[in-house]
């Protein structure tokens, strides 16, 4: 079937480009770099695309948005070597970071919906210790401790005692962190988490950010199965 409609029509990469936005180089190098299938040559040396060249385009135009340029282009080169089962493997790689994306999404709301302020959290005005803290969150004085190395939680010193003093803004981050650590995040991966609502001024103004972050997952759903449907179609083209 693919050879039929390379028959059908003949492209230059002027042709191709200007169907899909893009610059004749810029369809040079998607056939350098693998995306696409090689092209034929002109006894002078013109290259010469056709439809099934446009669909393989069509196909990497789509996957992009959902699997990004380096996926995207990955998923094509196996599929224009005839390893397909390589670009299915890409393909459920893609889509296990997009519900991994999903999960930590849902682990940061259930741990900002359990952070309702209590009569344990030593959040007054005058600030807690590490003792009544590490105490009322179940933990040891060395687990904050340790978060303070990774900078997820930011204790003052007590300029009389040194001791530390955790403010309320400090209670917020252990008791995020301690959340988060219950659902089995990394401290690498929490970190950017308690930035993003210090960045935010609080837990309030971070619920602007998650409805962004579930509009992006969402996006980003819907962009595979587009990307699936143009890969699909070039498939059947390809033969």
């Amino acid at each position: 079937m693919g050879k039929n409609l390379q028959n059908e029509e003949r492209l230059r990469p002027v042709d191709l480009a200007r169907g899909h936005g893009l610059s004749a180089q810029a369809v040079r190098n998607y056939e350098a770099a693998g995306i696409l299938p090689a092209a034929d040559r002109t006894p002078h040396g013109y290259r010469v695309y056709t439809p099934l060249h446009s669909r393989a385009l069509r196909a990497f135009l789509a996957l992009a948005p959902g699997h990004g340029h380096r996926t995207a282009a990955a998923i094509m080169r196996a599929v224009n070597e005839g390893a397909d089962e390589e670009a299915f493997r890409l393909l459920d790689e893609s889509h296990t970071q997009l519900l991994e994306d999903r999960r930590t999404l849902r682990a940061v709301e259930n741990a900002l919906r359990d952070l309702e302020p209590d009569a344990g959290s030593g959040s007054g005005s005058g600030g807690t210790f590490i003792g009544p803290l590490a105490g009322g969150l179940g933990l040891r004085p060395a687990t904050l401790r340790k978060w303070e190395r990774a900078g997820l939680v930011r204790p003052h010193r007590d300029p009389r005692t040194g001791y530390r003093v955790y403010g309320e803004a400090d209670v917020r981050d252990a008791r995020l962190v301690h959340q988060l650590r219950r659902g089995g995040y990394l401290l690498e991966q929490i970190a950017p988490l308690i930035d993003q609502v210090r960045t935010a001024g609080g837990l309030e103004p971070l619920e602007t950010a998650l409805r962004d972050w579930h509009g992006r997952l969402s996006a980003r759903g819907r962009a595979m199965l587009a990307g699936a449907a143009e890969l699909e179609a070039y498939l059947r083209t390809r033969g």
